[in-house]
């Protein structure tokens, strides 16, 4: 086994059924795990759905129905959104099953032994859709008198028994932590935005809760369910097997949790200073993403701009979709998306050069060689410094995806594809098989090679297509290691392969007339 590598996304709310940003988090996190394994890590990639909360209660209430029977039917959409868009996940957790109960009482029980948990009584603010607990000096007052949330969102005042995290406790050890750590929270503005809070004081916090009864119970605790954030945040310790620390501990403490900027605090603050009081190490990173807006505008029912990821998987394919969303939107930034934009960036990039680039030079070999790779022929400095370049746009990639920043490593990787343009460009083949027949044979060797390469680099990314043209090489082994073993060329021509007729890997697109 390689070196353990645990990337989580958060756990989705499935009060209504998954919609693009739910979509655009799973398809990073799934092209940032397969990565991790293409370098060798043995890699745990979870996902899943939290299920408690007043606000199941109260969606499952207005649908009459039960709140366990809305909560297996959303969560299956949760499920077949990561299906229908190749999401390679190892654990899809649901807050609902036992060994998650379990864990949360563990990680409750910690925390109480640390005596960081006393009973009291709660009155404050509280935001239903947020499921967040707000300070007086964070609650404004819109124009019609209504009280909203930093977010915009309701807030209500809430009074009952509950029971207090000591999270005032812990304000100094997180910055001393978050001074330490400065990889702790990303990017550098949602770290500077976290600083900024804890600095200006933190309350105990409200983790209990009485006025219903869905959550996990309060072991000992009669009539006390779980904060919800107390019960969602340690999924990430549930599906490594948390209490016990079997094999799959070696996993903790997570490289990476990635999630929406609107949940860093509950994750740069609550959640590490829960840890510390269970003596549980803190995760290496928390990554918080931006907000995918359609054209330039926030996705919003009232809008009618929200759109299901499977209607945009239909329409463009799933392999189209993972491309624009890590090449168009600056990862860690707000992105917009429309459908012109995806056809234009796919069209370019995938179908025009890396796509054509591909079923150009395959296709000339079926005709011309009769699909067998041409044997060693006349060389030229050009081959060595187009190699030299594909293998240094590789290299590029792999720090772009080692930093988190996944659209610079595909910018990368595109200066590796128009470098392979530029070149079949300058040396047409098609004009040596008259002139230079030796020649020819070098050139499009090189081009396979470059081509093979370029495919294993963009594996993690599109798996679909850049798989396609790995087996019309007839590559099996697609491993980091084998990006630059220059005898996978050799080997495959003492060994007889041909190539069969190519059929195209990144098919053009057209626009959609339901998403013009």
């Amino acid at each position: 086994m390689g070196e353990p590598f645990y990337i989580t996304t958060a756990i989705s709310y499935p009060n209504g059924r998954p919609h693009i940003g739910h979509a655009y988090e799973a398809i990073a996190a799934d092209a940032i795990a397969r990565f991790q394994r293409q370098a060798g890590r043995d890699v745990r990639f979870q996902t899943g759905t939290d299920e408690h909360g007043l606000k199941m209660v109260q969606t499952a209430r207005g649908l009459d129905r039960t709140v366990e029977d809305l909560a297996a039917e959303m969560s299956g959409y949760f499920r077949a959104m990561c299906d229908d868009l190749d999401i390679s996940y190892d654990r899809f957790i649901r807050t609902t099953e036992p060994d998650h109960h379990r864990a949360s009482q563990a990680i409750w029980q910690a925390m109480e032994a640390s005596g960081d948990l006393y009973l009291s009584r709660y009155e404050g603010w509280y935001s239903v859709r947020d499921e967040a607990f707000y300070d007086e000096k964070e609650v404004v007052t819109a124009e019609d008198g209504t009280k909203l949330s930093p977010q915009g969102t309701l807030v209500e005042w809430t009074a009952e028994e509950s029971w207090f995290f000591r999270l005032s406790k812990y304000q100094q050890p997180l910055l001393d932590y978050f001074a330490a750590n400065p990889d702790f929270i990303r990017p550098e503005g949602r770290r500077n935005e976290v600083i900024r809070f804890v600095e200006g004081g933190l309350s105990d916090l409200s983790v209990s809760r009485t006025s219903f009864d869905w959550g996990v119970p309060v072991p000992g605790s009669d009539g006390h369910v779980m904060y919800v954030w107390v019960d969602a945040l340690t999924n990430y310790l549930t599906g490594l097997g948390y209490p016990d620390q079997s094999d799959d501990w070696r996993f903790w403490p997570a490289d990476v949790h990635l999630i929406g900027k609107d949940i860093v605090r509950f994750h740069a603050v609550y959640w590490p200073a829960f840890l510390m009081s269970a003596n549980i190490a803190l995760p290496k990173t928390v990554f918080g993403h931006g907000f995918l807006l359609h054209r330039g505008e926030k996705m919003s029912k009232s809008l009618g701009n929200v759109v299901d990821p499977g209607d945009l998987a239909r329409a463009f394919g799933v392999d189209a979709l993972r491309y624009f969303l890590l090449r168009d939107v600056s990862f860690g930034q707000d992105g917009s998306y429309s459908a012109e934009a995806i056809v234009t960036r796919v069209n370019a990039e995938l179908a025009n050069s890396f796509g054509n680039l591909a079923q150009r030079t395959l296709s000339f070999i079926a005709k011309n060689l009769e699909g067998a790779l041409p044997e060693a022929g006349r060389g030229d400095p050009a081959d060595a410094a187009l190699l030299a370049d594909v293998t240094a746009a590789g290299a590029a990639f792999r720090a772009g995806f080692d930093d988190l920043s996944l659209n610079h490593g595909i910018e990368a990787w595109m200066r590796g594809v128009h470098a392979c343009n530029q070149y079949i460009d300058v040396q047409a083949p098609w004009s040596l098989r008259k002139t230079d027949p030796d020649r020819m044979h070098a050139v499009l060797g090189t081009l396979v090679r470059a081509i093979r390469q370029l495919a294993i680099i963009i594996l993690p990314v599109v798996p679909k297509g850049a798989g396609h043209v790995l087996d019309l090489l007839g590559v099996t082994v697609r491993d980091h290691a084998a990006i630059d073993d220059a005898g996978w060329y050799a080997a495959q021509v003492a060994s007889g392969f041909r190539l069969a007729a190519p059929t195209a890997a990144f098919p053009r697109l057209e626009m959609p007339v339901e998403a013009a």
